[in-house]
């Protein structure tokens, strides 16, 4: 009796869809059968403007196509973040910047105001995965030419490249403040190399994200952000995209 009551509630919410074509109705079909398909995954409240900026939707099909929207909730929450550091002392700077799409987003909000973007990244994929990282990463995933970062991040000048493996290439901002960090990078071991390097130099009021934190698939990332801010004033919020923020004191 359930099953015929799912499969009759199934053909309402159908009809709906097809006599309003209105979001509201297509919201609440998607929702029924997410439920019976992945009842893990929980629907968000209708109606967010995230789902209705098209202008951001835009920028992000650009930079990821439209096959995939994994990260887009991610990128605007980076986006929405930066806009509380742009009075910040200090520049920004992306461990793992794979395409460049959050990058982009940072250089988008400090055009103008005398700060420096600094890359780092290997371009060669992520290093070889330790015994916290996991199972679902190998080395070399998500590797992207340079060249690639560099032409769509082409009508910034004031980005600075640091290519190699994490921590080779950081003492050359050893000098640096920054009001910005983004590390997705996926593995333990960068993860807290990153963390050990940026924390001190991260300006009071200045921000770090995590991409990867809240992921069953990024486990590493977690325990070095656990592990790194265990004895810190700081507390890690984790946020239901996924990210883990950290607001410097």
């Amino acid at each position: 009796m359930k099953a015929i009551a799912q499969a009759l509630a199934g053909m309402s919410y159908l009809r709906d869809v097809l006599v309003k074509r209105d979001d509201k109705s297509r919201y609440v079909l998607a929702e029924a059968l997410a439920r019976q398909v992945y009842p893990r995954y929980k629907f968000s409240e209708f109606g967010r403007l995230i789902e209705y900026d098209e202008d951001f939707i835009r920028f992000y099909e650009k930079f990821c196509g439209t096959d995939n929207y994994h990260s887009l909730d991610r990128k605007y929450t980076l986006d929405q973040l930066m806009k509380l550091v742009t009075d910040t002392e200090g520049g920004t700077a992306e461990c793992g910047v794979w395409r460049g799409a959050s990058s982009y987003l940072m250089c988008r909000r400090i055009a103008g105001l005398r700060k420096t973007h600094h890359i780092f990244d290997s371009f060669e994929g992520l290093s070889r995965p330790g015994p916290a990282d996991g199972v679902h990463w190998t080395e070399g995933d998500m590797a992207c030419d340079e060249s690639i970062v560099r032409q769509n991040l082409r009508e910034f000048d004031f980005v600075t490249y640091h290519k190699g493996w994490i921590p080779e290439r950081f003492h050359e901002v050893s000098n640096e403040r920054f009001c910005f960090i983004h590390l997705d990078v996926d593995l333990f071991q960068p993860t807290f190399d990153a963390l050990a390097f940026f924390y001190e130099r991260t300006s009071s009021g200045g921000i770090i994200v995590c991409d990867d934190y809240g992921f069953i698939t990024c486990p590493g990332a977690k325990v070095a952000m656990d592990e790194f801010f265990s004895d810190k004033p700081e507390k890690i919020a984790c946020l239901p995209t996924g990210q883990a923020v950290v607001f410097k004191k």
